[in-house]
């Protein structure tokens, strides 16, 4: 199998990793700026993973004509002509492409079917955002999607949650045969030995951390970017009583200014904005907080840190919008779903769960046991079984 990736991701390379002790498997690559480190437009800075991304799998860089640039679902943002010969002489005969933003997707899609490969398709994009958008935009992708792409070219469709696998039905894809359920998922192996390792520490780590003792802490985890809507947490947050909590703001991004504005004008006290922290570090947080929150708006096609917080037994509170919300969270049971920019809700449903000590604990439960369902190998697996049906 070939598996074409815009760069090295932190959320993937352990699912390649078990897929390679699986199958035959080369990975190509249309950049290594996550690997050589760059400029993130959503963290406003340069980031470098301190996890290895590279491990346990062959892989391949393409020369990229437009080395050097920020990979942000550009089309321009790569582009690899390299991937042609590489097909030609591939003796695979599967190959599965990440999405179809990249002018280097559609080159693998064109001449991947000249050359007579079977081409599945992972991506992400969910239906309840996608009927968001004009009608002028649903049609042209209509015609784009269902009446060119989805239909000429993909064979199979490597879903990742109930909502992806609605948008390719809304375009067209009906067969059963052509989908293969892929849940979205982080490495549960390793934040669970973390949360393992983390549990009986708390007070030093909250030392550590420098965050205040004997509060409940509130945890959001992302870019502070307009998608994210962090301004909608601070809103819900100036409505509690501040002495009982501590709101911990894991990440940065170019709203950090005018959050800190807010938070000055509103006076709040506990609330902290932490600045890029990187994957080794950021299990301290989650196994500090008392619940996390997602309140992303469109473009939050699933929001992976949900599933790292359920893996630390964390009660979540997640916007309808975020793709996740329909698979992972189910309100009353392991948190709650609240309707994008309801600030009350968001505030009301952040009180029942602090203020309730069994409710945690029952909600942490139910995360772990919802997000025991959703990992790398179970996605290994169902890819497996696919390749052994052919």
């Amino acid at each position: 199998m070939l598996y074409f990736l815009s760069h090295p991701i932190q959320y993937i390379s352990p699912l390649l990793k078990i897929l390679a002790n699986k199958i035959d498997l080369d990975v190509v690559y249309f950049s290594d700026v996550s690997i050589k480190g760059g400029e993130d437009i959503g963290f406003g800075q340069a980031i470098k993973w301190d996890t290895p991304l590279l491990d346990g799998y062959s892989f391949y860089f393409v020369n990229n004509w437009f080395r050097g640039k920020p990979v942000n679902n550009n089309f321009l943002d790569v582009f690899n002509p390299g991937v042609i010969k590489l097909l030609w002489k591939s003796n695979h005969k599967i190959v599965v492409v990440n999405g179809w933003t990249y002018s280097s997707n559609w080159l693998v899609f064109i001449f991947g079917r000249l050359l007579g490969k079977e081409i599945w398709l992972r991506a992400e994009s969910p239906l309840n955002q996608e009927l968001r958008k004009g009608k002028i935009t649903l049609f042209v992708k209509s015609i784009l999607l269902q009446h060119i792409l989805f239909k000429f070219f993909i064979d199979k469709f490597l879903y990742i949650g109930t909502q992806n696998k609605a948008f390719y039905q809304y375009y067209g894809v009906y067969e059963e045969g052509r989908f293969i359920h892929t849940p979205y998922a982080v490495d549960n192996d390793f934040f669970k030995s973390q949360a393992k390792a983390l549990k009986n520490v708390k007070l030093n780590l909250l030392r550590e951390l420098s965050i205040p003792l004997e509060k409940k802490i509130i945890l959001f985890s992302g870019k502070y970017i307009d998608k994210k809507r962090p301004l909608d947490l601070l809103k819900a947050y100036s409505l509690l009583p501040q002495d009982l909590y501590v709101l911990v703001f894991v990440g940065d991004g170019h709203l950090r200014i005018e959050m800190e504005k807010y938070i000055l004008n509103k006076k709040l006290k506990n609330v902290i904005l932490t600045g890029f922290i990187n994957q080794s570090q950021i299990s301290k947080y989650y196994a500090v907080a008392d619940v996390f929150v997602m309140c992303s708006g469109l473009g939050e096609t699933w929001g992976l840190s949900v599933n790292e917080a359920m893996n630390f037994g964390l009660p979540v509170v997640v916007s309808e919008t975020c793709g996740s919300s329909f698979d992972l969270v189910e309100s009353g049971t392991n948190g709650y779903v609240f309707k994008e920019g309801a600030i009350e809700e968001l505030k009301t449903y952040l009180e029942i769960i602090c203020q309730d000590t069994s409710l945690r604990e029952l909600y942490g439960k139910a995360s772990i046991e919802k997000i025991n369902e959703y990992n790398h190998y179970f996605t290994a697996g169902n890819i497996v079984k696919s390749l052994d049906s052919l």
